[in-house]
């Protein structure tokens, strides 16, 4: 029906009108906050800065030492902190824009590996790093302090923790689950099977990556922990007294420590039997004493040394341990990163003034006169001395089979100085027989062909950045390895020098 009324229809289409206008503006509002809602657009993050290290030459580490293809006029190109490309300059080119170091001149290795050290301070990390350490195989125990996870600048720290056994030092001694667990008494004793294995899932949680398998752990547990290490892709390290050498050798450990521990490999059953239930005491200074005394020409001696070298165990002496009981020694507080330590915060550290070891007196004999004092410790050095040289000629027979060797300094006990003592580590290394080249390669790519860490020990793509350039060629000369004159750690180049001074909330 048609509407007669004029007046009606001009305010209906007014009405449509005002409808319509309303409807749009409110859609250009909506549109409008929208449109002020809507995040920016992203801009790319810039791309990272290559940094190229050109012309040095790049020293080959690979198989255990044995092989030589150095790489003259080499291009390494790092990017995020990995190593990315490796190559002739002729064939590779400088990315546009990266940051170039010249190397002309001087040779690139890997940042040094310590297998075995403490590392419990800023202190101890800037005399790691000032001497080429990048990581540090670090463990907590009486003498080494707690391992400082706090350190800046710091080496890469790869936790060793303790299984099987109580221990105070434990990375999980202090979580409430595992103090009572944990505590250790007069001496250290097993757990069980259950809660071992408990302990292994909790301590792989915390990045541990070395399970220490100590004097006290049994043959029975030391078999079914290194399989089970292995199976989590947990590397394991022997200290084993109650546990033959031999057994866990067949069980597949990892590496043995300590040149005075792993040639107890070469007791009879009737010394190595009462060790099961008293790997302290008696039992073990008589174990001891006969196998540091055993003949480097005996035939169980060679049988032994055969032995290690037909299995995949690799042999970590630390013979840094008793550097200063070795011939030809230097007093190594005269290095310039032992500035950063302090004497009274070390285990039996060497004296200062002399780099001698101090051999207290009993109480009594501070009652006699000087002179017999002075004769007293002359005799303790002495005694010290021989006992060092015995354990070295027994390595010269077990090294004569060729066994695998790692890089392990011990720091910071008996004399030992991080950072500084992985370079006597490798002097002897050499002094027993190794070339600088296989010296080198147990302080480096030795991890990886061992461990299976491919992230480390090599200057090749896909490693981390972790790289020394140095001024002469350690594998002509293992002491080129201190003459770092550029050091890359993760990819960033780290002032040296200023490592030398501790910031003041780092001093003791």
């Amino acid at each position: 029906m048609l509407c007669d009324n004029p007046h009606q229809t001009v305010f209906m289409r007014f009405s449509r009108f005002c409808v319509v206008g309303l409807f749009h503006f409110a859609l250009a509002c909506a549109l409008a906050g929208a449109q002020a809602q809507a995040p920016p657009p992203e801009v790319p993050a810039p791309a990272p800065v290559p940094l190229v290290l050109s012309g040095g030459t790049v020293v080959d580490v690979t198989q255990w030492g044995d092989s030589a293809n150095d790489l003259q006029n080499a291009v390494v190109i790092v990017v995020n902190g990995q190593i990315t490309a490796v190559g002739p300059a002729s064939q590779l080119p400088v990315p546009t824009g990266a940051q170039v170091i010249d190397c002309t001149g001087k040779f690139l290795i890997p940042g040094l590996i310590d297998g075995f050290a403490g590392m419990n301070s800023q202190a101890q990390a800037n005399a790691n790093l000032y001497m080429g350490v990048t990581t540090v195989v670090a463990r907590a125990d009486a003498e080494r302090g707690f391992i400082d996870f706090g350190a800046h600048p710091s080496p890469q720290i790869y936790p060793i923790d303790s299984i099987g056994v109580t221990d105070n030092w434990s990375l999980l001694a202090r979580r409430p689950e595992w103090v009572g667990k944990l505590r250790a008494g007069a001496h250290p004793v097993e757990l069980s099977p259950q809660d071992t294995a408990i302990q292994m899932v909790d301590t792989a949680k915390l990045g541990t990556r070395v399970l220490f398998l100590g004097p006290t752990v049994t043959a029975a547990n030391a078999q079914w922990i290194i399989e089970r290490a292995h199976e989590m892709h947990l590397i394991t390290y022997g200290d084993f007294v109650a546990t033959p050498y031999r057994v866990a050798i067949d069980a597949g450990v990892d590496a043995l420590l300590h040149m005075n521990y792993y040639i107890l490999g070469v007791l009879p059953d009737e010394l190595q039997t009462p060790l099961v239930t008293e790997p302290e005491g008696p039992a073990a200074v008589t174990a001891f004493d006969y196998s540091q005394h055993i003949p480097p020409t005996d035939a169980r001696l060679r049988s032994y040394a055969h032995f290690l070298a037909a299995n995949r165990t690799a042999l970590m002496p630390t013979f840094s341990l008793h550097y200063v009981e070795l011939p030809d020694h230097r007093n190594l507080w005269k290095e310039p990163a032992a500035a950063l330590l302090d004497p009274r915060r070390m285990y039996h550290p060497t004296n200062p003034a002399t780099g001698e070891m101090d051999y207290p007196l009993p109480s009594w004999a501070r009652h006699l006169p000087a002179a017999a004092q002075r004769w007293l410790e002359a005799e303790q050095q002495k005694k010290a001395d021989q006992a060092a040289m015995r354990l070295w000629r027994i390595n010269e027979t077990i090294f004569s089979a060729f066994p695998h060797y790692l890089a392990g300094s011990g720091a910071d006990a008996m004399g030992t100085m991080p950072g500084i003592s992985l370079h006597t580590e490798l002097e002897l290394l050499v002094r027993m027989g190794l070339s600088a080249r296989e010296a080198l390669a147990a302080a480096t790519n030795n991890y990886a062909l061992q461990f299976g860490w491919n992230d480390i020990g090599q200057i090749a793509p896909g490693r981390r950045a972790d790289i020394l350039v140095v001024d002469g060629d350690p594998s002509v000369d293992i002491w080129n390895a201190r003459r770092i004159s550029t050091l890359i750690l993760d990819g960033n180049m780290i002032d040296r020098p200023s490592l030398l001074k501790l910031p003041t909330s780092a001093h003791p």
